[in-house]
């Protein structure tokens, strides 16, 4: 890891201080609208317009050229999601993490304002919505990880009661900060489900500032805060689940292992979730304040594709990010198999191994730049408060700075609460 490393939160960026440059936070042209023909060719192809297809189409406009280039994305807003535990918590506001998408799209990059339904990697060319067919020559897919409330028996119906949010939506992550406010007296639950799920501190982080609001506002001794959580340990990393464990104890939050939330009765104000230690066995819950961690997976038109694995995610070398059958295909972020946490860090490291790889490929060379599983997450334990979690594949430590970075940290704060929104909109995505 280079000793000047800048980091980039959960979306950590460790690239350089070339992002800090003057140069680098002036905004480029913007690229407002969609033309109304899709070309049937693109030299580049990229399939998803969040953090990891922006990225790769910026690096591929600096390749092959803006006008050789097209991203397929059927949003018009791109938000920067890192921000939501903040909103959840009453420190930032939505309208900060939001951006039209036509605003990062790099200028001259072709926006195809649809979605992606099918693929034929054998014939180099995928299906969009109304039967249009793109064919491509280099296909990166960027497609994300996809939520799904409607897995929880009463929800996303039971959103329209109060007591309830969840900061994975932009539809709801302000309702976590109204049951915040809202509460009373009784119990605070924060829930993890048994899928994967990006940027996987998130669940606790809001849980932690709900802690400091409720001591803030003399209401801590009258709420009873659980983290009812599907895993076996507080966080995959030892390092830093010592600390968060020794965070639980001095704040008196109570952690129930192997629960995985699977109804909520919104108008009874209750949560019922399965012992995963006993199958089938139930507890029930009633709550005053519920934080949602929706289960997620792959996007739909993933699974049973050809370009994905068993499981349907995108089925990739782990250091080369290049497709393990079809060379010409490459992927990147939560949408990809690879055995890292699901986060912006992680795009952000991965996005320079993959510029590198596709290079070497474009030349009819062996990719040689390995990616090490680097991923980042900082840990909101505080509304002043971060401890920087860094880590590799093997869930060894892999920090920037020469501190202890287990440890609850002001600065931290600050770097993800401020320097990071800039360094994303500015510098990665550019």
């Amino acid at each position: 890891m280079s000793a000047v490393g800048a980091l980039f939160s959960c979306s950590c960026l460790r690239s350089g201080v070339w992002l800090l440059k003057p140069g680098m936070q002036k905004m480029s042209s913007l690229h407002t609208a969609a033309r109304c023909a899709v070309r049937d060719y693109y030299e580049v192809l990229v399939l998803g317009g969040g953090a990891g297809g922006i990225t790769m189409s910026a690096r591929m406009k600096r390749r092959v050229g803006a006008e050789n280039v097209a991203v397929v994305e059927p949003s018009k807003t791109h938000y920067y999601q890192p921000l939501w535990t903040l909103v959840g918590g009453g420190a930032k506001q939505l309208a900060a993490s939001a951006r039209p998408t036509g605003s990062v799209i790099p200028s001259g990059v072709e926006w195809v304002r649809s979605q992606v339904t099918a693929f034929d990697p054998d014939k180099n060319y995928v299906w969009l919505e109304n039967d249009i067919r793109v064919s491509y020559k280099y296909l990166i897919i960027a497609l994300g990880i996809s939520l799904h409330y409607e897995k929880i028996k009463g929800l996303p119906e039971g959103f329209n009661h109060p007591k309830i949010g969840s900061n994975y939506s932009a539809q709801t992550v302000e309702k976590t900060w109204r049951a915040l406010q809202d509460f009373k007296e009784g119990n605070a639950i924060f829930t993890f489900p048994n899928t994967p799920v990006k940027c996987a501190g998130a669940p606790q982080k809001i849980m932690y500032l709900a802690d400091a609001y409720l001591r803030k506002t003399g209401k801590r001794s009258k709420a009873n805060i659980m983290f009812n959580t599907s895993l076996g340990v507080i966080f995959a990393v030892k390092k830093y689940a010592d600390a968060l464990l020794e965070i639980i104890k001095d704040r008196n939050i109570a952690v129930n292992y192997k629960r995985n939330l699977i109804e909520v009765r919104a108008d009874k104000q209750e949560a019922v979730f399965e012992n995963l230690d006993k199958p089938g066995e139930t507890e029930v819950y009633q709550y005053e304040m519920l934080h949602v961690t929706p289960p997620m997976g792959p996007p739909a038109v993933l699974i049973n594709s050809p370009v994905s694995d068993a499981s349907g995610w995108v089925d990739v070398d782990k250091e080369t990010l290049q497709h393990k059958k079809y060379p010409n295909v490459f992927g990147i972020g939560d949408c990809t198999n690879l055995p890292t946490s699901k986060t912006a860090a992680a795009v952000a490291a991965q996005s320079g191994v993959l510029d590198k790889t596709i290079s070497l490929v474009m030349k009819n060379k062996l990719p040689v730049k390995k990616y090490d599983g680097y991923t980042s997450c900082p840990l909101v334990t505080a509304y002043n408060k971060v401890i920087l979690a860094e880590f590799d594949y093997n869930g060894q430590p892999l920090e920037t700075f020469p501190i202890d970075q287990s440890k609850e940290r002001r600065t931290m704060y600050h770097m993800k609460a401020d320097m990071m929104p800039l360094l994303y909109w500015n510098a990665l995505l550019k």
